[in-house]
């Protein structure tokens, strides 16, 4: 399995985020990509940078506006004489229009944003256009005859939506895979989410669509971030109703319970018969991660991994979430492994 990996990842770093109430430095730091580079390394596995992609390729999911907010945002906030990170202090909420965009910075980016924890800094969109060609890539990869890539993506992707960004999340990079291996001749692609929190992003993209299959396991989000989104009774809708899947869990899952959400999640993407698969792997399932609280220990991802690679379909793997930064690249590993079937 090739993994694909920039070291532009490194430019989105500083800033602080709005975390249950408290203004902390960022969990989401690039010290994660750099421990899940040398634990991949470590195992064998080859490490390409991206090839580069026309910014078309991001239109296929994102739209234009928001895309040219997320590219010029940094450079008009210093052109106000601005310096640091940017974070919104004011959302279009219950009451408040949302059918205009205000002209002004502060107001485009409560516009676009749906949380305060999720800091622009002068390298955010060199980071994250990065991380969106790192997964493109993968995808390129797999459509041109690999049987699996991994994606080391940072910054993360599974909560920025068709126009909205949060939860450390900018583009989303698992949308743009399953977009490109659509855009290369496979008819029907299924995307499992397995980090703890929803991928609220990845839903709102294709929540209208019946060539994604989405399929998410989760904390819940009536105690977990996003709150909002991904609840049991959320199954799309028009030609997508029915094509996406939410699994909630309870916070202090154990294994047990996630492998029977595991097994329910994977009997879904069956019934769908996927040409391909995408995984938003999100490790913060991990029992010592900070701000989650599932019970996942390390012997755990080996497992996750082989139970995916029997769907037998080419796999594009993608980064998310996994904030225990000292065991984060030997939890992935342990997925991408097990999928190989070398633990």
């Amino acid at each position: 399995m090739k993994v694909v990996h920039s070291p532009l990842h490194a430019r989105h770093d500083g800033g602080k985020e709005l975390h249950r109430g408290e203004l902390v430095p960022c969990f989401e730091m690039p010290v994660r990509a750099d421990y899940i580079l040398k634990a991949v390394t470590r195992a064998g596995f080859e490490v390409l940078e991206p090839r580069s992609f026309p910014q078309e390729s991001l239109l296929r999911v994102h739209d234009a506006g928001f895309v040219e907010f997320l590219r010029t945002a940094h450079a008009e906030w210093q052109a106000l004489g601005k310096q640091g990170f940017m974070l919104p202090s004011g959302f279009p909420a219950r009451g408040l229009r949302r059918d205009h965009i205000p002209s002004g910075i502060n107001g485009r980016m409560g516009y676009y944003a749906f949380d305060a924890s999720t800091p622009i800094v002068e390298g955010t969109w060199e980071a994250a256009l990065a991380a969106a060609h790192c997964a493109l890539t993968a995808a390129a990869l797999v459509s041109e005859g690999e049987k699996s890539a991994y994606a080391l993506c940072r910054p993360p992707g599974h909560h920025a939506g068709h126009s909205l960004y949060g939860g450390y999340c900018f583009l989303n990079n698992a949308a743009l895979a399953a977009q490109h291996l659509r855009d290369r001749g496979f008819a029907r692609v299924a995307l499992l989410d397995v980090d703890y929190h929803h991928g609220n992003g990845t839903q709102d993209i294709f929540w209208e669509r019946s060539d994604v299959l989405f399929v998410s396991i989760h904390a819940t989000p009536e105690t977990e971030y996003p709150y909002f989104l991904g609840y049991a009774d959320e199954r799309g809708a028009g030609a997508g109703e029915g094509y996406t899947l939410n699994l909630p869990l309870p916070r202090g899952t154990v294994w047990k319970e996630y492998s029977a959400a595991l097994n329910t999640a994977m009997d879904a993407i069956g019934s769908f018969s996927p040409d391909a698969l995408v995984v938003s792997l999100g490790v913060d399932t991990y029992e010592g991660d900070p701000i989650s609280a599932f019970k996942l220990a390390q012997e755990h991802y080996p497992q996750m991994g082989q139970r995916l690679a029997g769907l037998k379909v080419p796999t594009v793997f993608v980064q998310e979430g996994g904030y225990a930064v000292d065991e984060i690249g030997t939890n992935v590993a342990g997925v991408l492994e097990g999928f190989l079937h070398k633990r």
